[in-house]
């Protein structure tokens, strides 16, 4: 490799300490729950396939809640639906404490991961397009076009653990990032395209508690028994409108504060009520999210799955799913579009900055990230039952397709990943070294003062 040049900007450069340690921290939650979710889907895979799968069904379809609040809704809605709001919730939180006091709060840092987040979206959503076009698919076939779009980092990450491979903070810190810049662009999608009907009085409703939430929480006011009603209520008038309810989730979350507030302030009418719950000077974006991420991960994601997941793949299944060019084109557009996307966007980023690679990092690295961003299950499967609706034949053949793409864009990530490994095990080492004992190890010392620059 030749010298870089000090003048150039670097990618993927070692990020600092403190951030180093709060993506760990963010990754080995989400590590539990890829597993959580990974288990979750071979065992509804597993329960649709066998003979009892009408039992699983009968779960899946069994119908609760209130009708009279439009809340009559199967299990399998209640999931996606209502437990998916609060995987998008952390989503929320997190975007917004990346851009305000993260990592990508300067426009610098958050160019690389956004381009490549948007490329990563683009392009497999134009390959879908035109795969269904050229095939000349019917049925609405072309309604899919965003399965494809979003990258599940729950499962990239668990896959990741399965191989065993040291990736560099910063590269491991470029994979979150992207995920939760498409998973918001999904989300957005989700609102603006697969919303049937929209009811603006209810929608303009659903502001009010919103309103409230956030008066709350910038006052950090962090008291369960006023914020849990208000955001129901909230989800629950976004529901009626006819939005999808997870943009609930998004809306609540980028209301919460990411900064500490130094001025104290009280609130009269409810002193001796709400003082004790308030905290000025605590991150109230952090404390949720290290309470509720765990939630998400560990069970919101995994019981969508395992509703989501139970696709029969005996009786004709997979030989129907093979037919079908919407199904095709997912299993393409996860695979190959989101590797031209991601290392496309990433490559033609670099060409116009005329940035360079990080020191020991390649291309090939950056491939293997591409592949593992094809990855895409969750918000996947939300996006083909909105779009062919759930339970339907095509709804069926596509959640397949999802699955068998990525199932083929993780190994395809493994081989090109496990070709580094030795590469990533010596900067796994580096980044654990603390000479001097300080609790830091000693390559973050620079980095720490001066971001983007390494010993």
């Amino acid at each position: 490799m030749s010298p870089l040049n000090p003048l150039r900007p670097r990618l993927f450069a070692r990020t600092t300490w403190q951030e180093a340690q709060r993506v760990a921290a963010a990754l080995r939650t989400e590590t539990v729950g890829g597993a959580l979710l990974l288990a979750a889907a071979v065992a509804a895979m597993a329960w649709a396939n066998s003979p009892w799968f009408a039992s699983y069904a009968s779960l899946r379809d069994w119908p609760s809640g209130p009708a009279s609040w439009h809340l009559r809704l199967t299990l399998g809605q209640w999931a996606a639906d209502g437990l998916l709001a609060l995987f998008f919730f952390v989503a929320g939180l997190e975007l917004k404490r990346e851009f305000l006091v993260g990592e990508l709060r300067t426009p610098a840092k958050a160019a690389l991961p956004v381009a490549a987040a948007l490329c990563g979206v683009a392009l497999p959503a134009l390959g879908y397009a035109v795969v269904v076009t050229t095939a000349g698919a019917g049925g609405g076939a072309l309604r899919g076009w965003a399965i494809p779009t979003a990258t599940d980092i729950a499962f990239a990450l668990a896959v990741l653990a399965v191989i065993g491979t040291h990736l560099p903070s910063a590269l491991r810190s470029f994979l979150l990032t992207l995920a939760v810049v498409d998973d918001v662009v999904a989300i957005t999608i989700i609102a603006v395209f697969y919303t049937r009907s929209l009811d603006l009085g209810l929608f303009a409703a659903a502001l009010v508690p919103l309103a409230a939430f956030a008066w709350l929480v910038q006052r950090r006011i962090a008291a369960w028994w006023l914020l849990v009603p208000l955001a129901a209520l909230t989800w629950g008038l976004v529901h009626a409108s006819g939005v999808h309810a997870t943009v609930a989730g998004v809306l609540l979350g980028l209301v919460v504060p990411v900064r500490p507030r130094r001025r104290a302030t009280r609130l009269s009418s409810l002193r001796g009520h709400v003082d004790r719950h308030v905290d000025r000077h605590v991150d109230l974006a952090e404390r949720f999210e290290h309470r509720l991420r765990p939630l998400s991960a560990g069970v919101a994601v995994p019981v969508f799955a395992f509703f989501a997941a139970g696709v029969r793949v005996v009786g004709g299944g997979f030989g129907d799913t093979l037919a079908d060019e919407a199904a095709l084109a997912v299993v393409l557009a996860l695979v190959l579009g989101k590797l031209v996307g991601v290392f496309g966007g990433t490559w033609v980023f670099a060409r116009f900055t005329r940035a360079e690679l990080d020191d020991d990092l390649a291309w090939w690295d950056v491939a293997g990230l591409s592949l593992l961003a094809g990855i895409g299950f969750t918000v996947s499967l939300l996006v083909g039952e909105l779009a062919f609706g759930a339970g339907s034949p095509r709804d069926e053949h596509v959640k397949l397709a999802v699955l068998l793409g990525s199932v083929i864009a993780a190994t395809l990530a493994t081989i090109v990943l496990r070709a580094r490994n030795r590469v990533y095990r010596r900067l796994a080492e580096l980044e654990s070294r603390d000479d001097d004992g300080d609790g830091v190890p000693d390559c973050f010392a620079v980095t720490d003062v001066e971001p983007g620059r390494r010993r």
